[in-house]
């Protein structure tokens, strides 16, 4: 007589063939984990550039006023100015307050001439993550 608690053949199988599938999706999933740190794209997510819209209103050869006219306030220290493909270091502005809201013209100020001429290529960009948040051209003339 058989004995009743013997597993049939069919059903033992089923049980390694489970198993290495899962083995092998954890395998792949740490060694996406891994990757994604050892190669540093971890850290470029929180980098992301903020969202908003500008205008230039006057310019002339030492200051540029740009009017922030849309999105999120931005710290006015995360930004630089580049004139005509120039970053432009020791620029000073005259906002009283640390973020850049909505409706408040800037005027960024430079000690000397920002060497423009007509249709000068004007840049803000935001320093953590590197991007341009705002291109527009204006003419840098006395």
């Amino acid at each position: 007589m058989k004995p009743s608690n013997q597993s049939n053949a069919d059903d033992r199988a089923v049980s390694p063939v489970i198993g290495v599938i899962l083995m092998v999706a954890i395998t792949v999933i740490l060694a996406a984990v891994i990757g994604t740190f050892v190669l540093g794209l971890g850290d470029q997510l929180g980098d992301t550039a903020p969202q908003a819209s500008f205008d230039i209103e006057s310019s002339n050869d030492t200051t540029v006023n740009i009017t922030k006219t849309g999105g999120q306030a931005i710290p006015i220290d995360d930004l630089v100015l580049s004139v005509d493909g120039e970053r432009r270091t020791g620029v000073s502005t005259d906002l009283s307050s640390e973020n850049w809201e909505t409706g408040v013209t800037v005027q960024f100020d430079n000690s000397s001439s920002f060497n423009g001429g007509s249709d000068s290529t004007v840049q803000l960009i935001h320093d953590p993550s590197g991007n341009v948040i705002f291109e527009g051209t204006t003419d840098l003339v006395d």
